[in-house]
C-alpha cells in the first residue's frame, strides 16, 4: 500500500512533513502487525566520533540519579543506625527524592527551550552539587531532607535534558544506541554507589553515610565541566533561527556534508524555518534569507501553547502520550526501584544476616544492571526498540514470579534455606538485567524520539513526571506493603503488572529503529492522515446508504 506523505495543501497532516531519501525498511505499526514501509536509509554506517563524545558528556547528567539510587541504598541502614529515624522516616527520605524530581523535571523543559539544552544539563549539575554537599554536612534528619529534596531537583532537570539532547544531536544510525547512554551512566552511578557503600560500610556509622553521600558532588564537578565542551543542540538552533550554527554542529555530527545539509533539511521543515533554496545548500550561512514562519505550528516549536497541546491532545498527539506515559508508567510500575533501593532490605529477609554479605550482594546487582545495559546498548540499533522491550517484560515477569515464590519458601519455613536465598538472588539479579536489556533504556528513546520537535522537550518532561510519580510511590510504599502482604505478595503484584506490560508493549508500541526524528514524526502524522480519510469515507458511505433507503 502506498503512503501518501502530507504536505501544506493537506491540512491534516503537520509542518513536519518532508521528503525522505530513497530506501525501505520494515515498520511495525501500533497493533504489532508488520505493514508499510516506509523510506529509510538502508546502510549501516559507522558511528560518528564527535556526536558519541557529546552524547557521553551528556549522559554524565544520569550519574548523578544512579549514585544516588545506589549510594542510599546501603546509607539507608547506617543514617537509620546514627540518626534513629523510623521505618515511615526511612520510606520517605528514599521516596522524595523521586517526587520531588517531577518539579525539577516540569521546570526543565520551559527551561531548555528557554536557555538551551546545554545550559539546562549545568543548572542540572549546579542544584545536585548543592544537595549532595548538603547531604554530606546535615547534622540531622531536617537538614538531610533538605539536601535531598534539593538534589531530587537536579535529578529531574537531569533525567529530562540528557536524553533529549542525545536524541537531538545523534543521527539516526546511532540514535537509538548514544540515547541509550544515559541508562548506561544511571546503571554505572548505581554501581558505583553501591560500590562505594561495601568499602565505606567499615567507618563509623556517623562518618560513613555522610561520606557516602557527599561524594556525589564530584560527578556533578565532572558535568560541569564537560558542558563548556559539548555543543549546543542543533535543533535547538534551529528553533533560535541560528541556522549557522546549528549547521556546523552538524557537519560535525554527520558523516558527510550530504547528511548534514538533509538534516538541516529536515529540521528547518520540522520546525517551520523557511528559506530560498541555497539555504539548505549552503548551511544557511550568511547572507542566507532565512525566518521563521509565523504559522501555528511554528508558533508552537517556540514554546507558545505546548502545554496545552500536550493537556488538551489531538487523536495524534493522544496516541503518542499514551506510548510515551504508558511505558514509562510500566517501567517503575514493575517495582523495579523497589529491588534496587531496597536491595539491602530484600537480601536480609532472604536470610543473608551479614552487613557485609549483604552489601557483598548488592554489587553483584549492580554488576548484573550495568553488564546488560552494555548489551542493550549494541542491539538497540541492530535488534530494534519493539523486540527489546518484549523480551525485557517477559523475562521480567518470570523473574519476579520466582522472588515470590522464593520469598514464599522463605517465609514459610522456619530455617534458612540455601536453596531459597541463593533463587532470591538469581531472581533479582535476572530481574535487574532484563530491565536493562529493554525496559531501562528504551523508555527513554522512545520518549525522546516519537514526538514532534514543537513538542518533545515538554512532553520530555511530562514523561519524566510519570516516571517519577510512580518510582516515588512504589519507593514509599514498599516496606509498608510488605510489613501488609509480605514481601512474596507485594513482588507478585509487580510481576501482575509486568504481564500487563507486555500486553501494552505489543499492542501499542511500534517499531521507531532507523529513522530520523523528522521520518517518525511524518510517520504518525501519515498514519493520523489515514484515519481522518477512512473516517470521512465512512460517514459519506453512511450517507449514501440513508439516501438510497429514502
Amino acid at each position: 500500500m502506498m503512503m501518501g506523505w502530507g504536505n501544506k495543501k493537506n491540512p491534516t497532516v503537520s509542518n513536519e512533513d518532508l521528503k525522505l531519501p530513497v530506501g525501505k525498511y520494515e515498520l511495525v505499526n501500533s497493533n504489532g502487525i508488520h505493514g508499510n514501509s516506509i523510506p529509510s536509509s538502508p546502510v549501516k554506517k559507522s558511528m560518528n566520533k564527535y556526536a558519541f563524545a557529546c552524547a557521553v558528556l551528556a549522559s554524565m547528567n544520569s550519574i548523578l540519579l544512579g549514585y544516588d539510587v545506589g549510594v542510599m541504598s546501603g546509607a539507608i541502614i547506617l543514617i537509620q543506625e546514627d540518626l534513629i529515624i523510623t521505618e515511615v522516616q526511612e520510606e520517605v527520605l528514599v521516596g522524595s527524592l523521586n517526587i520531588v524530581s517531577l518539579l525539577g523535571a516540569a521546570i526543565a523543559g520551559r527551561t531548555s527551550d528557554a536557555i538551551g539544552r546545554r545550559w539546562t544539563m549545568a543548572m542540572a549539575a549546579l542544584i545536585f552539587l548543592m544537595g549532595a554537599a548538603i547531604m554530606g554536612l546535615a547534622p540531622s534528619f531536617l537538614q538531610l531532607m533538605g539536601g535531598r529534596l534539593l538534589a531530587g531537583v537536579g535529578v529531574g532537570f537531569a533525567l529530562m535534558i540528557a536524553p533529549v539532547y542525545t536524541a537531538e544531536l545523534s543521527p539516526a544510525s546511532s540514535r537509538g544506541a548514544l540515547t541509550s547512554l544515559p541508562e548506561i551512566f544511571i546503571n554505572a552511578g548505581i554501581l558505583l554507589g553501591y560500590i562505594s557503600n561495601y568499602f565505606l560500610s567499615g567507618l563509623p556509622a556517623h562518618l560513613s553515610w555522610r561520606l557516602m553521600l557527599g561524594l556525589g558532588v564530584f560527578p556533578s564537578l565532572l558535568l560541569g565541566l564537560g558542558v563548556l565542551a559539548m555543543p549546543e543542540s542543533p535543533r535547538w538552533l534551529v528553533m533560535q533561527n541560528r541556522i549557522p550554527e546549528a549547521m556546523v554542529v552538524l557537519s560535525r555530527t554527520s558523516d558527510d556534508q550530504a547528511e548534514a545539509d538533509a538534516r538541516l533539511a529536515q529540521i528547518m521543515d520540522a520546525a517551520g524555518v523557511q528559506g530560498n533554496d541555497d539555504a539548505h545548500q549552503s548551511g544557511g550561512h550568511e547572507g542566507t534569507s532565512l525566518h521563521i514562519s509565523n504559522s501555528p505550528d511554528a508558533q508552537k516549536s517556540h514554546g507558545e501553547g505546548v502545554w496545552l497541546e500536550l493537556l488538551r491532545p489531538t487523536p495524534l498527539v493522544r496516541r503518542l502520550l499514551i506510548i510515551a506515559l504508558g511505558i514509562q508508567f510500566f517501567q517503575q510500575a514493575s517495582g523495579i526501584d523497589a529491588t534496587v533501593y531496597y536491595s539491602p532490605v530484600v537480601f536480609k529477609e532472604a536470610g543473608i544476616h551479614s552487613q557485609k554479605g549483604i552489601l557483598a550482594a548488592t554489587v553483584a546487582v549492580g554488576f548484573a544492571k550495568t553488564g546488560f545495559i552494555l548489551v542493550a546498548t549494541f542491539l538497540l540499533d541492530r535488534v530494534g526498540r519493539r523486540p527489546l522491550l518484549l523480551t525485557s517484560a517477559l523475562g521480567m515477569t518470570v523473574s519476579l514470579m520466582a522472588l515470590a515464590m522464593g520469598f514464599d519458601f522463605i517465609e514459610n519455613t522456619s530455617e534458612t534455606n540455601k536453596g531459597a536465598v541463593i533463587l532470591t538472588i538469581l531472581a533479582v539479579c535476572c530481574n535487574v538485567a532484563f530491565f536493562s536489556i529493554g525496559l531501562g533504556p528504551v523508555c527513554w528513546v522512545l520518549a525522546s524520539e516519537i514526538f514532534p520537535l514543537r513538542l518533545r522537550a515538554q512532553a520530555a518532561s511530562l514523561s519524566v513526571i510519570v516516571n517519577r510519580i510512580v518510582s516515588g510511590t512504589v519507593a514509599m510504599t514498599f516496606l509498608s506493603v510488605s510489613r501488609a502482604i509480605t514481601v512474596s505478595g507485594t513482588f507478585s503484584i509487580f510481576a501482575c503488572l509486568s504481564v500487563f506490560c507486555v500486553a501494552f508493549i505489543y499492542i501499542f508500541v511500534p517499531e521507531t529503529k532507523g529513522k530520523t526524528l523528522e521520518e517518525i514524526a511524518a510517520f504518525f502524522d501519515e498514519e493520523e492522515a489515514k484515519r481522518l480519510s477512512q473516517g470521512a469515507e465512512l460517514e459519506l458511505g453512511d450517507t449514501t446508504s440513508l439516501v438510497q433507503k429514502n
